[in-house]
């Protein structure tokens, strides 16, 4: 495929997660109400432009309290199937013993919160950490995708299009970070998209949006009124599995040494 071919293909597929979960698609179309909402969807897709823009996310881990609303949120905002299998977003709780092994539990994906820990070892110290497609720029996913349904937008995100997927599960298998899943009913792969459909509106993901204790943090890496860009500035980041060379755009302030 030659790249203007390319490029023009991407940019379809950007509208249509622009458009995504934002418009009421079903019986619209027929109505005079919906073709002008369509309009307008299409008037403001094409006053933005992704070149101008890169998304990531921080991750404050010192904040996080695991009170599961941005799982919850995520679920709700993205229609993620509610089985305890299948999450855009979830938390895992890093319990660390005195003799210093690590216990890892993420119950129903934190969306519950936890209940006090009463296991059998004394505990040294516990963490939350929030995990999520880390959008990265070099992505396994990526280039392992047979048919291209997998692949990354102007602005950065790593996104899924349902009308290329066959789901045969090659990208789910090279994610790293086990932040893939098969749709149970659309059988394609799903995970997070930084909520697309609101990111480029202006708006904040919804975990982001309803974090009470601000632990998640998503901008823009290079423009420097961006919270983000204050974030990596005067925190001392990580990203998880560094060693791959993916890299991620998900920063993690506060990562612990035993975080996987």
């Amino acid at each position: 495929m030659k790249e203007d071919e390319k490029v023009e293909n991407i940019a379809r597929r950007e509208f249509l997660f622009y458009c995504s979960g934002a418009l009421p698609l079903a019986g619209m179309l027929f109505t005079p109400f919906g073709r002008n909402q369509l309009l307008l969807a299409q008037d403001e897709a094409s006053a933005y432009d992704p070149t101008q823009h890169n998304y990531a996310m921080g991750v404050d881990i010192h904040k996080c309290i695991g009170c599961g609303r941005c799982v919850e949120a995520c679920k709700t905002e993205n229609h993620v199937p509610r089985e305890p299998i299948f999450f855009r977003t979830w938390i895992e709780r890093y319990i660390i013993s005195q003799d210093g092994e690590a216990h890892v539990e993420s119950p129903n994906g934190g969306i519950d919160g936890f209940t006090e820990y009463t296991g059998d070892f004394d505990v040294l110290r516990s963490f939350f950490v929030p995990k999520l497609c880390n959008h990265c720029s070099h992505a396994p996913c990526v280039q392992v995708c047979p048919v291209g349904a997998t692949f990354t937008s102007r602005d950065g995100v790593v996104l899924v299009d349902e009308n290329y997927c066959v789901g045969c599960r090659y990208c789910i298998q090279a994610c790293p970070y086990g932040a893939r899943y098969l749709h149970p009913e659309k059988k394609v792969a799903d995970k997070c998209t930084f909520c697309y459909h609101r990111i480029t509106r202006g708006l904040q993901p919804a975990c982001v949006e309803v974090c009470p204790t601000q632990a998640r943090i998503f901008g823009e890496v290079g423009l420097r009124s961006s919270p983000l860009r204050r974030f990596l500035r005067f925190k001392d980041v990580a990203v998880l599995k560094a060693s791959l060379n993916t890299r991620p755009k998900v920063y993690y302030a506060g990562l612990d040494g035993e975080v996987s």
